[in-house]
């Protein structure tokens, strides 16, 4: 493998990096923390809501969409629950 003196160079130099939060940034963090409260609140409300649905349009023998409706607060709850992750994933750094 061949390497010119640039790359030596640029593999010798050490890099010090200490990451830390911007200022202002901990008033944003806690906002798109209650947000994202908010977002998960309302799956677990459209979950609890679809179910109550899917049961009426059960005894009713009816259709109007309640397993789409599960599926997608599901799916949010998901995103939602990643969301969290990362961005809890982040600030601890």
């Amino acid at each position: 493998m061949l390497h010119t003196i640039a790359d030596t160079a640029i593999l010798a130099v050490e890099f010090d990096v200490t990451p830390e939060l911007p200022p202002g940034a901990s008033g944003i963090l806690r906002l798109l923390n209650w947000l994202l409260w908010f977002v998960l609140l309302a799956c677990v409300a459209a979950v609890i809501f679809s179910g109550g649905k899917f049961a009426w349009e059960k005894w009713s023998r009816g259709e109007s969409g309640a397993v789409t409706m599960l599926i997608g607060s599901l799916v949010g709850a998901i995103i939602a629950g990643s969301a969290t992750t990362i961005l809890n994933a982040v600030t601890a750094a």
